[in-house]
């Protein structure tokens, strides 16, 4: 019997699927760059096996619990209130241009299976997903979107994200010989321990996986017997299950699978691409420098100073002003004031929108900062409806940063989250927007409501308001924010434009969080901003040169309170910031390439972008006693240039072969003065 095969490729990989000969499922075959298809598959193996299935040593792209009952499935299904498991048979498939269906039922469970394949064009990325159809009532107590099986040919090095509030995105790695590996969140976003993001290491050859999902999730990472290694990935369901009524059909999030032969750095470079193809028409958007006024004011925000605060910030070469929380009336401090979104006429005698036309004569744009998925509790939203709240009958709502979270599950929730942004930007000349979520559900309910998937149905609240406000209000720029980088996956990048990754903007613990940030993220979508703030987990000192220079690898914006600043500094930042306009064409379309890492004595940021490179260096380490004592400059050398293209740099004439700059790099001559570089070389 000749079991069917398929292929998908994108511009640089393969990734070939067939029908396994031991059982009804598909098996990967090959994935790996174009034309590894041809040949043996790497992942064939002895059919023998003991004390356990075939099923379950198979390299399975998605399996149920049922058919695989030993080594981890991705469906786990029943009628309610009885045996669980899944026996389907394989049905057909659909192969379209870059897509892929492979159909499975179960016709006593009433349960039909549809596994998605997609490859996205212009990128090396393929998305999977599942959907499933019931003819019966179902509960599903797992439904992942995929399993991904790494050919690996020795022990695998996994690399993901971890962290917590203001030390997100720390690069984290370990050898995984056997045994299981697992991260997730529960708090109904991606959350600050983890990001939904898997790397995967055989040598250079290189393979990342991402969910593109908002809510509760997990990866979970098997090294299994005979050397393989096995990633599922999925949402996590409230409560534990979902049901399913006769008819209903349930899609599963995507998970974004991409290859790279070029180790962790060219793995980036796939993601950043993907990234790219997401903004769609947004990505042309030059990203405005912008001046954030929290951290000079807080919650003490009134007219008077705030104007003063945004002519110092025009003077410097900021493009938009954007007054952060403390806008709105009864919020003088974190406990009051959510939900009640009208400007305070204190702060705001002359009204908002008189304020709002004195920073345009200033040639700024102007944002706000909300909160919509939060009230206080002395609201009047909440006051109304106490019913829009998570809660849970007969027990305590507990407050986090003094507030409740809505349930934005709920229709009526959602269309007064939309009338509230409608009426702000419809009143207002807004064009950019700051969407915080600074609290996780706790008691998550809703009485009366039954057996509801309320994870999914926030999500998808929250997705309907974004795509309302994209939709609605093309012109404006909508930054994604949780408490810092606890909301940042590809779901809500396909709806933003920029994402804040930590509220820490100290300068070496930033470059730790950015250095992560970009191994999964890109450039154009990472908001950062130079400010006065010290270390909090890397406490020594730098240089104003530095925070910029830090602060321009991605969009750059301004935090600091100017008013404290010197004429030397704000002369200072004029000049990073007119430099920083210069190339953040580079910076935001370019393809970026990582330059060591913060442990080493020098790092930076490499963006090429047709005849420009720009290279953002920092200084991280002990200096060499120059002039005091013999050194040399520390060099960061270069990657991806032609060995036999000439570059001269354009602050002093200095010409480089691509060789040279390969093999020795460029010089740097740190002291504790000069910390900081920002080099930008041009074709010769």
């Amino acid at each position: 019997m000749t079991h069917k095969r398929w292929t998908l490729r994108t511009e640089n990989t393969s990734y070939a699927v067939r029908l396994s000969p031991a059982g009804p499922w598909a098996e990967l075959d090959a994935w790996g760059p174009l034309g590894v298809e041809h040949g043996p598959s790497a992942l064939d193996r002895s059919r023998r096996t003991h004390f356990i299935t075939p099923a379950d040593a198979a390299p399975a792209e998605y399996l149920p619990y049922g058919l695989r009952p030993f080594t981890g499935s991705e469906l786990v299904a029943s009628r309610p209130g009885e045996d669980r498991g899944v026996w389907w048979e394989f049905v057909g498939a659909e192969e379209q241009q870059g897509a892929l269906r492979l159909t499975f039922t179960d016709e006593v469970l009433g349960l039909r299976t549809v596994l998605h394949y997609e490859t996205v064009p212009g990128t090396d990325v393929i998305l999977r997903r599942a959907e499933f159809t019931a003819t019966g009532q179902l509960r599903l107590e797992r439904l992942d979107s995929a399993a991904v099986n790494i050919p690996v040919t020795g022990t695998a090095r996994l690399t993901y994200l971890s962290g917590q509030w203001s030390q997100e995105f720390q690069r984290t790695q370990l050898d995984l010989p056997r045994g299981t590996f697992a991260i997730g969140s529960l708090q109904g976003a991606p959350g600050h321990a983890y990001a939904p993001w898997l790397a995967v290491q055989d040598g250079e050859a290189t393979y990342g996986i991402a969910l593109e999902w908002p809510g509760n999730w997990h990866i979970t990472a098997e090294a299994e017997p005979g050397g393989s290694l096995r990633v599922r990935a999925g949402r996590v369901p409230h409560e534990e299950a979902v049901l399913l009524a006769p008819g209903e059909t349930l899609v599963t999030p995507s998970l974004a699978c991409a290859f790279s032969p070029d180790g962790l750095d060219g793995l980036s470079r796939v993601w950043h691409r993907y990234e790219r193809r997401l903004a769609g028409e947004r990505l042309h958007r030059p990203r405005k420098v912008l001046y954030n006024s929290w951290e000079a004011t807080g919650f003490d925000v009134d007219a008077a100073g705030q104007l003063e605060l945004a002519k110092a910030a025009a003077d410097i070469g900021a493009e938009l002003f954007v007054i952060d929380d403390g806008w709105f009336t009864g919020r003088g401090d974190d406990t009051g004031g959510l939900g009640d979104w009208y400007p305070d006429p204190v702060s705001f005698p002359d009204g908002l929108g008189q304020f709002i036309d004195e920073t345009r004569t200033l040639g700024l744009g102007f944002g706000l900062w909300v909160e919509p998925e939060a009230v206080s509790p002395g609201s009047r939203p909440y006051a109304e409806h106490p019913e829009w709240v998570y809660r849970i009958e007969g027990r305590p709502s507990r407050l986090v940063r003094n507030q409740l979270l809505l349930d934005l599950g709920r229709t009526d929730v959602q269309d007064f989250v939309i009338g509230t942004l409608d009426r702000l930007l419809g009143e207002y000349d807004i064009t950019y927007l700051k969407w915080d979520m600074n609290r996780p559900p706790t008691e998550r309910g809703r009485p009366g409501a039954g057996s509801v998937d309320l994870d999914a149905e926030h999500v998808a609240g929250y997705l309907r308001v974004l795509d309302h406000l994209r939709t609605a209000h093309p012109h404006v720029t909508v930054e994604g924010c949780a408490g810092g980088g606890g909301r940042v996956d590809h779901a809500t990048l396909a709806r933003t434009d920029v994402v804040w990754p930590s509220d820490n903007t100290a300068p070496l613990d930033r470059l730790s969080v950015q250095f992560g940030f970009l191994h999964a993220h890109a450039p154009h979508v990472m908001s950062s901003w130079v400010t006065d703030a010290p270390g909090v987990f890397d406490p020594r000192p730098r240089s104003l040169a530095f925070r910029f220079v830090n602060a321009m690898c991605g969009v750059l914006g301004i935090g600091a309170d100017l008013r404290a600043w010197t004429a030397e500094q704000r002369a200072e930042a004029a000049r990073w910031i007119a430099r920083y306009k210069e190339v953040r064409d580079v910076i935001h379309h370019g393809e970026a390439r990582l330059l060591g890492t913060p442990e080493d004595p020098t790092c930076g940021v490499q963006y090429d972008l047709g005849e420009r490179t720009v290279v953002a260096a920092l200084s991280t380490g002990r200096l060499d006693g120059a002039p005091l004592l013999p050194g040399r400059p520390d060099r960061l050398r270069l990657r991806g240039l032609d060995p036999a293209v000439r570059c001269r740099d354009d602050a002093t004439g200095t010409s480089y072969s691509g060789a040279h700059l390969l093999h020795y790099g460029l010089p740097f001559s740190w002291s504790a003065d000069h910390d900081a570089d920002l080099v930008v070389l041009i074709r010769e």
